[in-house]
């Protein structure tokens, strides 16, 4: 049994508007970029270096958000890293991308208040009930009903 760990939260800056289409099987396949600024020091002054980061969001979630996605527009992202490699005349090529289980709309485009999502703005790859958010398909979802009685908790 692997312990690994593939988990991927980004917030940030989408550069483009997301490109959509359909596998032939006909599950929508939304593909965007999003810019990360981190703070970097160089010198004796500190600035912001971007970096860019690839996102793929798949199946219902990339139909409802489809013309929200829209360049400027600040996203959280919630994923896992993907790593995609082929051999091309010759030559060995590779590329990572994030694949979202779970986007959130934070601002509108060119907006710089992250106060409060929209109401449309959760997203997630696979579809719980409206009230849990993402949890690892081993560990069941809980909601407040659970902790009602006191004598369960283990401290």
């Amino acid at each position: 049994m692997a312990n690994d760990i593939n988990v991927v939260v980004l917030v940030g800056r989408l550069t483009r508007d997301c490109d959509i289409r359909s596998t032939q099987s006909g599950m929508s396949v939304c593909r965007f970029s999003v810019a990360v600024n981190r703070r970097k020091k160089t010198g004796d002054s500190w600035g912001d270096e971007a970096n860019f980061f690839d996102v793929v969001l798949m199946g219902k979630s990339a139909d409802s958000l489809r013309s929200y996605l829209t360049k400027g527009r600040q996203v959280s992202v919630e994923g896992e890293l993907r790593q995609s490699r082929w051999e091309q005349d010759g030559q060995s090529h590779s590329k990572i991308e994030i694949i979202a289980n779970n986007v959130q709309l934070l601002s509108s485009p060119g907006t710089q208040s992250t106060s409060e999502p929209g109401s449309y703005g959760n997203a997630q790859r696979s579809n719980p009930a409206p009230q849990q958010t993402s949890a690892p398909a081993s560990m069941p979802a809980a909601g407040p009903e659970a902790f009602e009685d006191k004598d369960d908790i283990p401290f």
